[in-house]
């Protein structure tokens, strides 16, 4: 499936290729990194290269790569209502980001974000983006905030999470601007 390379000040962000399984499991196999979305630390690089293929060659997934290098250093997307998390309408889609703990805290994740947000409501026209984070993990949701989402004030499960799906996460929503 094609995905739409997507260009940031500083990014790029990319569909995911085979050849990023080594810098996958470099990041991903961090303890501090998975869980914090509701995943497992990466055992293998056969098991990042297998996630590549099974879950981040989708339509929606990108590859967050900075300008001038070629390492993917996170990933960042959108997941439709059929495959959403949440109960959300067929016009509307879930998004979803992490990025590597050496890159935390310099915007990297905010910047991928408002590209997503602006291509998931200017080309692929949905109504309402929604986001979900775990309370433990408030930059996940500071993210959000700085791309214009807003705290429902609703919390709930996610219990197809391999990690926390016994765990409330809060529902951010950002509803498309006319």
């Amino acid at each position: 499936m094609n995905v739409q390379i997507l260009e940031t000040k500083r990014l790029i962000l990319r569909p995911w290729s085979e050849s990023d399984a080594e810098a996958l499991f470099k990041y991903a196999s961090d303890p501090d990194v998975g869980p914090r979305a509701g995943w497992p630390p990466h055992k293998s690089m056969e098991e990042s290269l297998e996630i590549i293929r099974a879950v981040f060659s989708g339509e929606g997934m990108w590859a967050v790569q900075l300008k001038g290098t070629d390492e993917a250093i996170g990933c960042v997307g959108y997941l439709p209502a059929s495959d959403s998390n949440l109960d959300i309408e067929d016009d509307q889609c879930e998004v979803g980001y992490w990025i590597a703990k050496p890159y935390w805290d310099k915007g990297i994740c905010t910047e991928a974000m408002r590209a997503v947000v602006d291509y998931c409501f200017n080309v692929k026209g949905f109504s309402v983006l929604w986001g979900d984070y775990f309370p433990e993990n408030p930059a996940s949701g500071r993210v959000m905030e700085k791309c214009g989402f807003v705290d429902t004030g609703k919390e709930t499960l996610c219990p197809g999470l391999e990690i926390g799906g016994d765990k409330p996460v809060r529902v951010m929503r950002l509803d498309y601007a006319i």
